[in-house]
């Protein structure tokens, strides 16, 4: 399989700083499959994440309880940069979250892993099969899956409950998220933000605007002031 390289030269390594201080929980951060160490009993989801909102969430815990019930590490995949900015799609696309905002974010749910995919269109073409084959069971040694409830893999949209992917992985899927009566998705709330409803957005993201959105959308003295009393 080719190997899917990152510019950063420390490919396969853990990110500088990703180990928080003694008693906090430590996650480490790889680029690319390079040199990645054998993982203990792996549980690993797969997806861009952008916002970590809370469904992202939701799904994320499942998956740090799934690791532990295992006695294993829960592994985050993620993508660098978004899919659609990779293919040409994205031109119109507002990321929520930076790299580093997102991994922060994942780190303070306990994750064990992030790793970070480079993005391109040699990536894309790969088959649902081969990725689950190559990349998830191949490079990982993925047992269980944690997947939301339309995830689907490669060119061809293999589902999760498709028998290549159920008969090679035990799979777990996680359930729409709905926010009063709100669906959330990135891009529910990209469209909050859009139409600067900034409330609404960081209530759709259980936290507050990253500081990459921050600087385009700063609070108004209302929001302020109210903020001090949440």
């Amino acid at each position: 399989m080719q190997n899917y390289g990152n510019p950063n030269p420390q490919e396969g390594s853990a990110l500088k700083g990703s180990h928080p201080e003694s008693g906090q929980h430590a996650m480490r951060v790889f680029y690319g499959f390079g040199g990645l160490p054998r993982f203990r009993h792996p549980a690993v989801t797969v997806g861009s994440y952008d916002g970590v909102h809370r469904g992202h969430r939701a799904l994320i815990e499942r998956l740090v309880a799934e690791a532990r019930a295992a006695g294993g590490e829960s592994i985050v995949m993620t993508f660098e940069p978004h899919p659609r900015i990779a293919l040409g799609r994205g031109q119109d696309l507002r990321l929520l979250t930076t790299l580093d905002e997102k991994i922060a974010l994942l780190g303070e749910l306990g994750v064990d892993n992030v790793i970070v995919i480079p993005f391109d269109r040699a990536f894309s073409a790969l088959t649902g099969r081969e990725f689950i084959d190559r990349c998830l069971i191949g490079r990982l040694g993925a047992e269980t899956l944690v997947a939301g409830f339309n995830h689907r893999f490669g060119h061809d949209g293999l589902a999760c409950d498709d028998p290549q992917v159920s008969e090679r992985l035990r799979v777990v899927r996680v359930g729409p998220c709905t926010v009063d009566g709100v669906r959330v998705s990135s891009t529910a709330i990209r469209r909050l933000v859009e139409a600067g409803d900034r409330r609404g957005a960081e209530h759709l993201l259980g936290h507050p605007l990253s500081a990459s959105l921050e600087q385009e959308h700063p609070a108004t003295a209302d929001e302020s002031e109210t903020n001090k009393h949440e």
